[in-house]
């Protein structure tokens, strides 16, 4: 066991005193530090007795209880501070606050040299140095034997918060949901304590949080091998584990947390693969179905929802994090935009709570293993509409015209009268008509603009406007025929994959 407080001062070569905080005299020391830098609690982790020559104790009473409150909630157990050197008077406020917390507060007589001190305790430390060894080998034979089969993350979790006596949860940081689908979701005060002192933290201290509530304590650290994974710890019992050992066990978590990763890859290559075939037709029914039981999902109906894609929002990402909500999905990324496929009865707030609020999202209706190009023509659509309107999510309906549109097969033949000319003509004479038509629209009909953004010559610009008013049968130079063309490449976005 650690040296408590109490048997340091019962050591005589060291002559300290205790001023107050005498209820903490149990509190057992892992380490020793020595700081005399403003804000002492930002130098503290749990179990550490701080030593200080006095320069950053504030001589206001308020700002002394201030700083005894901040070190307890830092972890630390005891203050000890020098004698004859640059202590202020320590006030009545500060001596009653360290004895309700509990804080026990040390003098060190003049001219104990501190190392003194971290001699004693370091020398105290080597048995638990030896017992630290040992548990740490422990926590990594856990996932040993959680390759066994029949061993369970879940496993792993319960088992090392066994081995050091504590409930763990690990969580995301951005909701607090857990982090794996079928883990214990926080209690509601856990859960409000974990928000208090992260939204009270700053950016630097984040990594590792300590918190003490009244008699319990909780630690809050990051898994540094998973970006927002958050390893939330409620001590057992007033013995704060050990913070070397508690690092090995973030590592440990980590190391399982990817092992559950690494399983998932093949999985969403393999279904983003599935859904390309799909989306191509190249699939049948009947082996399609029975894909889809091996990917998990029910014979029953599937609804579609496509995203723009951005550089943040990965494929993996995605994948995970829907599964980590307990949504089971298949996704690929085509034509700039992130296709989805879940079960009809995924909650529709749950997408939005998954995906940054900044991206729009369309949702079919839900279709059968026969019809997935309908929907994804419907999703397709329907983000069109999420992207026109300006809202986040939206479902298709051809009940609610688009441009006076009513639905993907409306805007389908819309496209294939007005464009499909010359679209066919770019894929047989392998031309840039299409990109020279929308970059034409978007750019005022300036052939002038249009020249210097497609890096060609202006007559060429006017050759092809010539020659897609042939292939359309319009002229460009009339409103009426621009606003028919614009009208087509917006369904023709909408509906292309």
């Amino acid at each position: 066991m650690a040296m408590t407080v109490k048997e340091l001062l019962d050591e005589p070569q060291l002559g300290l005193r205790l001023l107050a905080g005498a209820d903490g005299l149990g509190h057992p020391i892992t380490w020793s530090h020595t700081s005399d830098l403003p804000q002492l609690w930002e130098w503290v982790s749990p179990g550490v007795l701080l030593m200080t020559n006095g320069l950053s104790i504030p001589a206001e009473p308020e700002a002394q209880v201030h700083l005894a409150r901040s070190l307890v909630a830092a972890g630390a157990v005891a203050l000890a501070v020098g004698e004859k050197m640059h202590a202020p008077d320590l006030s009545d406020q500060f001596l009653a606050t360290c004895d309700a917390l509990p804080l026990p507060l040390v003098s060190v007589p003049y001219p104990l040299p501190f190392m003194a001190i971290s001699r004693s305790i370091a020398e105290a430390s080597l048995l638990e140095e030896s017992r630290r060894i040992k548990q740490t080998a422990r926590i990594y034979d856990l996932l040993r034997k959680a390759t066994t089969p029949g061993e369970t993350w879940t496993q792993l979790l319960t088992a090392i918060g066994k081995e050091i006596r504590a409930r763990l949860y690990v969580v995301d940081d951005r909701c607090l949901h857990p982090w794996q689908p079928g883990d214990t979701a926080l209690p509601q005060d856990v859960l409000a304590r974990v928000r208090r002192v992260g939204s009270e933290s700053t950016a630097e201290t984040r990594h590792f949080l300590w918190s003490a509530d009244g008699a319990e304590s909780m630690l809050i650290m990051e898994i540094p091998t998973h970006p927002h994974a958050l390893l939330v710890i409620l001590p057992d019992d007033q013995m704060q584990p050990d913070g070397v050992v508690l690092l090995h066990s973030a590592t440990v978590l980590g190391l399982g947390l990817s092992r559950s990763a690494l399983a998932m890859e093949s999985r969403y290559r393999s279904g983003g693969e599935f859904l390309l075939q799909s989306f191509e037709g190249r699939i049948g029914a009947a082996e399609a179905a029975r894909r889809l039981e091996e990917f998990g999902f029910p014979r029953g109906d599937l609804r579609l929802v496509s995203v723009p894609a951005q550089a943040e929002v990965g494929l993996p990402q995605v994948h995970r994090a829907l599964w980590r909500h307990g949504i089971n999905s298949l996704c690929v990324v085509g034509g700039g935009k992130l296709h989805l496929m879940v079960s009809s009865g995924c909650p529709e707030d749950l997408l939005l709570h998954v995906f940054d609020a900044s991206l729009p999202m369309g949702l079919s209706t839900p279709v059968g293993v026969d019809a997935m190009q309908r929907g994804l023509r419907e999703s397709l659509w329907a983000l069109g509409q999420a992207i026109a309107r300006g809202v986040r999510l939206v479902g298709y309906s051809e009940d609610v015209p688009w441009f006076g549109i009513g639905g993907h097969r409306d805007g389908a033949e819309l496209v294939q009268r007005l464009l499909g000319p010359v679209i066919e003509h770019d894929r047989l004479q392998g031309t840039e008509f299409m990109a020279t038509l929308r970059c034409y629209l978007e750019n005022q009909r300036s052939a002038q603009k249009v020249a210097a953004l497609l890096f060609v010559h202006r007559q060429t610009i006017i050759y092809r406007i010539r020659k897609i008013s042939e292939l359309t049968g319009l002229d460009l130079a009339e409103t009426s025929s621009v606003a028919q063309l614009w009208l087509a490449f917006q369904a023709h976005e909408a509906v292309a994959p």
